[in-house]
């Protein structure tokens, strides 16, 4: 009836790819049978279906005695001679199929033989439930309605290649339902964000992937080549700018998600292209972010969850309770020791690096040198959600600073699980602030820092025409849907990860 491949397992190398070449060419060959036959499963234009798997299974007494239609992919046979039973998943589920040959009839029945494990067709037949009690389908009519010309990779490797399920993301769909279910997540949570957002009277926008210069962000870009123009742009690594440049122009509240681009590594957390929630309020500052977003995430949680309490890999987190607040300087105190309200100078954030073996830059000022403390001391330390603020002027260049300690910025970043998650400002709305600080950043490019950014003079002219107070925020959707999901890489939520191509 179906090769079922049963002989391929428990083979070598050589003597299963010799198995695997003598399939496909048998499943080539009952596909030209079939095509000579006139019955090629290719000219399948559309098929009616009125049930779903998952709902015949858990509403089975509105469904009992019914006659339904559905359609699926074969991914176990059972053989029994005159009657076989398929186990056909949808999108939905899993059903057992009872197919037997007086109840299609002999011509059809004889047409299994064409089948395969990874077939798809439509079936119509009455709902009961077997001696053994499984939801099943009495098939009157089934139908083929694709041809898999390659078998299931569970009947050779399996799908122990993690690099293989994300290269095949196709693949890994077909054989783990699990992952199905979070990507159904990642959609649930961004309808839930959007929901929220438009609930609290934002305006969702768009704003333009190609940019004539690199900002919003210290990434470095990835660059393309306009033809037409003959210049080179790039692609952009942050929404801030444009989104700025509206709140200008008399919008009050915005925001957008959508993809950017960072020409950095690749790891667990990072892919160089990723979904970015961005939003700009007028008339608030970094507290009234602060506020909003930890009502954002608890809000998403409650919707798709139906909790705030999460596991986390062997962790539990409570988005319940309210989050904490701490400034770097009070955390780099409480988890290195070190107290930098008593540094006033280079030289002593100098010594104290050196004294802590952490490796700065000729470059790195002191605001640079007690992040890298915080890098290294406290990061990790934060696994209850934990708002992090008083972020130094020499890594915040569009923050707004802090009127009783200039140095510092009205700046917060969210971290749970040891991980950014959002990033905040008190948005700098002074021009001339702002082009100071984008001088310096530009120094500081032309020193050799390839994520600082460039001077944008059309945002500085936006600025000069007054960008009201205003609070903005940062917030990586893949993060927030790994810890969501509790998915230990970002690959297990972006359907098609950037993957080096495989050598020949």
């Amino acid at each position: 009836m179906s090769e079922n491949n049963q002989e391929l397992q428990n083979q070598t190398p050589e003597s299963e790819e010799q198995s695997l070449s003598e399939v496909l060419r048998v499943r080539r060959e009952k596909l030209s049978d079939l095509q000579a036959q006139g019955k090629d499963p290719f000219q399948q234009t559309s098929y009616k279906t009125d049930a779903y798997a998952n709902d015949i299974q858990e509403h089975f007494e509105e469904y009992e005695g019914k006659t339904v239609s559905l359609a699926g992919r074969i991914m176990a046979w059972r053989d029994m001679g005159k009657a076989s039973f398929f186990d056909l998943r949808d999108s939905s589920g899993r059903i057992q199929l009872y197919v037997k040959i007086d109840m299609i009839g002999e011509e059809c029945f004889a047409q299994l033989k064409y089948w395969d494990i990874g077939d798809i067709i439509g079936v119509r037949g009455e709902v009961f439930r077997t001696r053994r009690g499984e939801v099943s389908i009495k098939a009157t009519e089934v139908t083929l309605l694709t041809k898999s010309l390659s078998p299931l990779p569970e009947k050779f490797h399996g799908l122990k290649d993690t690099e293989m399920r994300y290269r095949q993301r196709y693949v890994d769909l077909i054989m783990n339902p699990q992952v199905k279910d979070t990507f159904v997540k990642r959609s649930r949570i961004i309808t839930a964000i959007r929901s929220f957002l438009d609930g609290k009277g934002f305006i969702e926008v768009e704003t333009p992937v190609l940019h004539t210069q690199a900002g919003g962000a210290a990434a470095r870009p990835f660059i393309t080549h306009h033809n037409a123009h003959d210049m080179d742009m790039y692609l952009r690594i942050a929404l801030e700018l444009h989104l700025k440049r509206l709140i200008v122009g008399g919008f009050d509240k915005v925001y957008e998600l959508g993809r950017v681009f960072r020409n950095e590594g690749i790891s667990i957390r990072h892919n160089p292209e990723f979904t970015m929630l961005e939003l700009y309020q007028a008339y608030t500052d970094y507290n009234g972010i602060m506020d909003l977003v930890e009502e954002l995430i608890r809000t998403v949680a409650h919707e798709v969850l139906g909790t705030a309490v999460i596991p986390y890999g062997e962790l539990t987190i409570d988005l319940e309770k309210p989050f904490e607040r701490i400034s770097m300087k009070e955390c780099v105190k409480k988890y290195a020791g070190v107290d930098f309200n008593g540094v006033s100078t280079l030289e002593q954030a100098r010594a104290l690096a050196k004294e802590h073996h952490l490796e700065y830059e000729e470059r790195h000022g002191i605001g640079d040198i007690l992040n890298l403390f915080f890098e290294e001391y406290c990061e990790e330390k934060l696994v209850q959600p934990t708002f992090l603020t008083g972020h130094p002027v020499d890594i915040s260049p569009l923050s707004k600073r802090m009127k009783d300690d200039p140095d510092y910025t009205e700046r917060f970043e969210l971290f749970i699980t040891g991980r950014e998650y959002a990033n905040a400002f008190s948005e700098l709305n002074d021009p001339i602030d702002q082009r100071q600080r984008f001088e310096h950043q530009a120094a500081l490019k032309a020193a050799g820092d390839d994520e600082a950014c460039d001077i944008d003079e059309d945002f500085l002219n936006a600025l000069s025409y007054g960008l009201p107070p205003t609070g903005g925020l940062g917030i990586g959707v893949d993060r927030l849907v790994m810890l969501l999901t509790n998915s230990a890489s970002i690959r297990d939520v972006i359907s098609f990860p950037t993957m080096k191509p495989r050598e020949n």
